[in-house]
C-alpha cells in the first residue's frame, strides 16, 4: 500500500497549460496554498481503465470529498495539455445530458 502523504506541502513549481487556445503559466501555490486539495495522478487520458473507472469514481464521490472539507479536486497525468484538454471535453460530452 502506498505512504499515505496527507497533509504534506506541493512543491513550488509552475506547469505549462493550454487555456482558450493561450498558453498559460499556473502556479502549484496557487493551486494548493490554503486549501485542501484532493490531487490523483492517471497513467494516461483516453485509456479505457481511466475513462470508465478512474476518472468516473472522483466524479462520483466528489459532493463527499467536497462535503468532507476538500476544496478542489485536480486530475494529473503524463499527458500533454493538448490531450488532457481533448480527454476533457470527451469526458464532459459523454456525462452531460
Amino acid at each position: 500500500m502506498l505512504e499515505n502523504r496527507e497533509g504534506q506541502k506541493v512543491p513550488s513549481v509552475t506547469f505549462k497549460t493550454r487555456q482558450n487556445d493561450a498558453w498559460v503559466d499556473v502556479k502549484s501555490d496557487d493551486l494548493f496554498n490554503g486549501k485542501t486539495v484532493a490531487l490523483f495522478s492517471l497513467p494516461g487520458a483516453f485509456t479505457p481503465t481511466c475513462s470508465s473507472t478512474h476518472l468516473p469514481r472522483y466524479n462520483e464521490l466528489a459532493g463527499v470529498l467536497k462535503a468532507n472539507g476538500v476544496d478542489e479536486i485536480v486530475c494529473m497525468s503524463v499527458n500533454d495539455t493538448f490531450v488532457m484538454n481533448a480527454w476533457a471535453k470527451d469526458r464532459r460530452r459523454r456525462t452531460s445530458p
